[in-house]
């Protein structure tokens, strides 16, 4: 089992797994919810080592030998199947209601955009498939995703959270949902606004070139001598 002798968070796996540096955007799962079969459906086919993972998440003694690199892979898929596990279970009600209280703290971040006034964020994964994208974090105030700051943050598979989670947590808690910004950053020349006709325009010349060039016409109106 792991351990941590600079920590109490070492007594169970779940516990030192949750508590590991870089793992702060977990919560615990219950160990009720893993035990049920029902809740792991066809992740058996998801995670490689499967049987001993399981063991080693619910803390049971395997007195089987293993080789060094064995249990690094077996510690490796325990993560795995933790993280899938995790997935499924923050959209319960338990579940939602730890990441609830995780959300109040700020334990995933507040939004970096000026406007949103430090609004906290949550994580969201831009996929249901595991090993394709990292988790990204999610505001409610902007409705726009970000990167973690911190790299140890930015390597969690976004899988493990899943798609859904966030708007899921909104609709069973509207009242944590804020109003959305109106505010917008306006861009200014001494004070005063760039005039959108100036804009079009220089869009519209810029299209013109480019439209020049393809039809292979030089930009001083002469022929294609070609």
């Amino acid at each position: 089992m792991p351990s941590d002798s600079g920590s109490e968070c070492g007594k169970y796996w779940v516990e030192w797994f949750t508590c590991s540096e870089g793992n702060e955007y977990f919560c615990d799962v219950d160990e009720e919810y893993i035990l049920d079969r029902f809740n792991l459906t066809n992740l058996q086919t998801e995670v490689h080592y499967y049987r001993d993972a399981m063991d080693l998440i619910t803390d049971q003694v395997n007195e089987r030998p293993m080789s060094n690199e064995a249990r690094e892979q077996v510690e490796l898929s325990a993560k795995h199947l933790y993280g899938l596990i995790h997935a499924r279970y923050i959209i319960t009600m338990r579940g939602l209601a730890k990441m609830v209280d995780k959300y109040k703290r700020g334990d995933f971040g507040k939004c970096p955009r000026v406007f949103c006034n430090n609004n906290p964020l949550l994580p969201v994964g831009l996929t249901d498939v595991p090993n394709q994208k990292m988790v990204k974090l999610y505001c409610s105030r902007c409705e726009d995703i970000y990167n973690p700051k911190s790299r140890r943050h930015s390597m969690i598979d976004g899988a493990y959270f899943g798609t859904s989670f966030p708007h899921m947590l909104f609709q069973t808690y509207p009242s944590l949902k804020p109003a959305q910004t109106e505010q917008r950053y306006v861009p200014r020349i001494f004070g005063f606004k760039l005039h959108a006709a100036a804009e079009l325009h220089r869009w519209q010349d810029e299209q013109r070139e480019l439209q020049k060039k393809r039809l292979g016409i030089a930009s001083n109106g002469g022929g294609n001598n070609n």
